[in-house]
């Protein structure tokens, strides 16, 4: 008996985890669209069932001679023709009697039938409406599959592929626009990343084939001497040092990229008086000149970060630069904001260029061995996205480059001024 029970008991267990366990989209709509016309029709019916089954006035019959009226009978007595005598009294309540049980029988039976009616036909339209609404789920999901369809079909391949859903204006066009400004999104950056590996093989592939080349030669000729050795090092020494600067910058820009793990106060006004402290070759061979005006700022971010982005924004100007050129530094709090402004007197830079100079390996001009690979502003610009920073530029009209970035501002306590966004994704969303 006990195990029948415990049988009985599984068996209703598992019919109730499959009858909740999660199904298609289509089935759920049919069922949710069916059980709303079920409850809608059991509730209609019930509340004509109330109204019908309202007890009715009682009707009275009551016997007298033809032509009078017997005390007290309501308006509406039922008069039977009869002989001059008044029928008895204990026949004329059994009759009223009689007719009251009939009557009340009659309103059972169109009550009970009534009823029954009603719930068949609440079946046969409770078992119409499960197929229309199956019907009319499977019409109102098409699109849904149109879309995963094209979603599904869509790959680092031919990502340039698009949805384009036609149709009038409604959720579904607009997720699909949604997922095309994704995918535009992803092809954008699967291109940049395209070209950021295909400049980072170039720029690695040139100094292997010089070191190649170099160590071909010390080995195929025969009358080296030691001098020639020496030479051939130091020239390998050379490009081993700079395919190490290079590297380096690759591990910044993608260590900025990922964003910060932790981050501490820091006075942007003494990053950049330490960055100054080290000696700027341009300044000696170029005799350019570095202007200084900054107050205390404080930020929050990480100190190694902020003054890498310091120091390739002053070796930028510097670099880039006119001989007898100045490069100018400015540090200001304006509007709850921390603005760092670098600008130079450097060559003219055309406005449509000024973008590209931040992309990695762009530069304004090439010069083998110049310790320069065109990574600087990149790692800049990653670095101010890294703090939650607004990094702006624009070419000056003689000549130069104006770079601006807008650190969040610290208040007391270390929080930052409300209203500025605190994440790197609501700054992009701005």
């Amino acid at each position: 008996m006990a195990t029948t029970l415990l049988t009985r008991t599984g068996a209703g267990l598992r019919a109730l985890a499959r009858l909740l366990t999660p199904r298609p989209v289509r089935v759920r709509f049919a069922m949710l669209f069916g059980l709303l016309f079920i409850a809608s029709g059991a509730v209609l019916l019930g509340i004509t069932y109330l109204l019908v089954n309202r007890p009715a006035r009682n009707v009275f019959t009551a016997f007298h001679r033809e032509g009078g009226q017997l005390d007290g009978s309501p308006p509406g007595t039922v008069i039977l023709p009869g002989p001059d005598a008044t029928p008895p009294p204990d026949v004329s309540a059994w009759l009223n009697d009689e007719l009251r049980r009939q009557s009340a029988q009659l309103h059972d039976a169109q009550m009970h039938e009534l009823l029954v009616q009603s719930g068949t036909a609440l079946a046969i339209m409770a078992a119409i409406s499960i197929v229309l609404s199956w019907l009319l789920a499977r019409r109102v999901l098409r699109p849904m599959r149109t879309l995963n369809a094209g979603i599904t079909r869509i790959s680092a391949s031919n990502v340039h592929e698009r949805l384009a859903v036609a149709g009038p204006r409604d959720e579904i066009s607009e997720l699909a626009d949604s997922i095309d400004g994704l995918l535009a999104r992803l092809e954008a950056t699967l291109e940049s990343h395209k070209r950021f590996v295909a400049n980072a093989a170039h720029e690695l592939r040139t100094p292997l084939t010089v070191e190649r080349a170099l160590l071909e030669e010390s080995l195929l000729d025969r009358d080296a001497t030691a001098e020639s050795f020496r030479e051939n090092f130091e020239r390998l020494l050379r490009i081993s040092t700079h395919q190490g600067a290079l590297l380096e910058s690759l591990l910044t820009l993608a260590v900025s990229e990922r964003g910060m793990d932790r981050s501490e106060p820091v006075d942007l006004a003494e990053v950049t008086a330490s960055v100054l402290l080290t000696p700027l070759p341009e300044t000696q061979r170029n005799g350019v000149r570095i202007v200084d005006r900054t107050e205390p700022a404080p930020v929050a971010g990480d100190t190694a970060l902020l003054e890498r982005l310091v120091a390739n924004l002053v070796h930028n100007a510097a670099y880039y630069n006119v001989p007898d050129g100045t490069v100018d530094i400015t540090l200001r709090r304006r509007d709850r904001l921390a603005v760092l402004t670098v600008s130079n007197t450097g060559p003219e830079v055309p406005k449509d260029r000024v973008d590209q100079l931040f992309e990695p390996f762009q530069r304004m001009r090439r010069t083998a061995g110049d310790g320069h690979h065109g990574l600087g502003l990149s790692i800049v610009r990653a670095i101010a996205a890294a703090h939650d920073a607004h990094l702006t530029a624009r070419a000056r009209p003689k000549g130069g480059l104006v770079v601006e970035v807008s650190f969040p501002l610290l208040v007391k306590g270390g929080e930052r001024y409300e209203g500025w966004p605190q994440t790197r994704a609501e700054t992009a969303s701005k």
